[in-house]
């Protein structure tokens, strides 16, 4: 299933939304997406920038592996960050480096968002 995944302040946790539908279908505590990619709406960027309050304008689109567990990613990752006031897309942490498509991002309870190679 494609769905577009952010992170919600209020529940302190991933809000999984379904493309299909549109709607917010679970909030999970950490999630596997397989094809992923990092996504944000500019204009929700700009809206950031000029009101100096956090909205819902970015996320991670992919396909929602369930059978996919965190502990069946040990290996190499590396740690990817979004911040609107310093990137205009997701990053990796270590070399600032934009991300293109990821064949996995694990997204944990902690807010981190790590691709597994």
């Amino acid at each position: 299933m494609k769905v577009f995944v952010y992170r919600n302040l209020h529940k302190q946790c991933w809000s999984v939304k379904c493309l299909k539908t549109r709607r917010v279908i679970a909030h999970v505590d950490s999630i596997v997406l397989r094809d992923a990619i990092g996504k944000v709406s500019q204009a929700g960027r700009e809206r950031v920038l000029r009101e100096k309050r956090k909205n819902v304008h970015a996320g991670i689109l992919g396909h929602w592996d369930k059978s996919g567990t965190i502990e069946n990613l040990k290996g190499l990752s590396r740690p990817i960050t979004y911040n609107p006031y310093k990137y205009s897309s997701f990053v990796y942490s270590d070399t600032c480096e934009p991300i293109g498509t990821c064949d996995t991002i694990v997204l944990t309870n902690s807010g981190t968002v790590r691709e597994v190679y």
